[in-house]
């Protein structure tokens, strides 16, 4: 009795087991292909749900269904200007085709190494054909600052292909030999692009060259306009003061001519003034002409004379 129990036990421990190893669960984001000894069977399984197998004869292989990502590294490529740039990349994938994509690259590392071979190449290949402008530039759109346009004008090389389309194209492409893999890639792009150090430094210079031109010109136009406005303030500045001039000798002119005929009135109202007025006039000439340090000579006939001789 006690035998048989520890058989059944033994029997049931067993198709417990079979029953655990059998059932698999398919979640959302999943999909299987079913292999018996190593070999896909069946059609494979996207649909979510609670499946069965054979146990230890049938393996159920799990594969993504959501979007992975690819990460490019770093590589330099020569342009068709026969400049070297580094181009780094990245790009979006999704199995489309789980059974062909087991009996092709078997899980997703082989389809990761497989993706290096086909998108490093098409990168390498389209980047070859194009000049540097063509995958650094989109368009021919001018720059957005009016002043850097009229300075840099038309010196922009014309971009005929532009990033986007190379990257379409090389889409395409990859998707062409992709497609046989079972899988697709839904989207790639230049993550970064740069010169090799060796001509970095170059391109550096040539930059600042080109900004010191445009500073140039900046600095030209305002020394011009600052001599424009200097020259109508100087012109201004005359203007003024030759009106100020004018009206001083006519203030000047009317003040000698009242004064004259004041003096004039003065002189021919009696003898004293006249003497009066004579006095004054000799006394105003000694005090411009004569300093302390003067020698003259005189007449005994001078009316300076008459007074200097009565004032000893």
């Amino acid at each position: 009795m006690k035998s048989n129990r520890i058989i059944i036990g033994v029997i049931g421990f067993l198709v417990l087991l079979g029953l655990l190893l059998s059932v698999y669960t398919v979640k959302e984001y999943e999909q299987v292909v079913i292999t018996q000894f190593g070999r896909p069977i069946g059609k494979a399984i996207t649909a979510p749900g609670i499946y069965m197998k054979i146990p230890f004869i049938q393996t159920a292989n799990v594969f993504e269904k959501r979007y992975m990502e690819w990460n490019g590294d770093p590589n330099q490529v020569p342009t068709k200007d026969k400049k070297f740039i580094f181009v780094d990349t990245y790009s979006r994938w999704q199995i489309t085709d789980p059974l062909q994509f087991f009996k092709r690259l078997t899980n997703e590392r082989g389809a990761q190494s497989r993706l290096d071979d086909i998108l490093d190449g098409e990168t390498r290949n389209v980047v070859a054909k194009n000049n540097i402008e063509e995958i650094v530039r989109t368009s021919n759109r001018k720059p957005e600052q009016d002043s850097i346009s009229e300075v840099l004008g038309d010196s922009l090389t014309k971009v005929y292909v532009g990033r986007d389309k190379m990257q379409n194209m090389i889409l395409a492409s990859a998707n062409k030999q992709a497609k046989e893999l079972g899988i697709t890639i839904l989207d790639f792009r230049f993550k970064r692009i740069n010169y090799v150090k060796e001509v970095q430094t170059q391109v550096y210079e040539r930059m600042k060259s080109e900004r010191y031109r445009i500073a140039d010109k900046f600095r030209s136009e305002g020394q011009g306009e600052a001599s424009r406005i200097n020259g109508e303030k100087d012109r201004e500045l005359k203007n003024i003061q030759s009106t100020a001039f004018k009206t001083a000798e006519e203030i000047k002119g009317k003040a000698d001519a009242s004064a004259a005929s004041i003096y004039a009135a003065a002189y021919n109202q009696s003898a004293q003034s006249k003497n009066l007025y004579s006095f004054l006039k000799s006394m105003e000439t000694l005090e411009k002409t004569f300093t302390e340090k003067t020698s003259v000579v005189l007449s005994t006939n001078s009316e300076i004379y008459k007074y200097l001789k009565k004032s000893d």
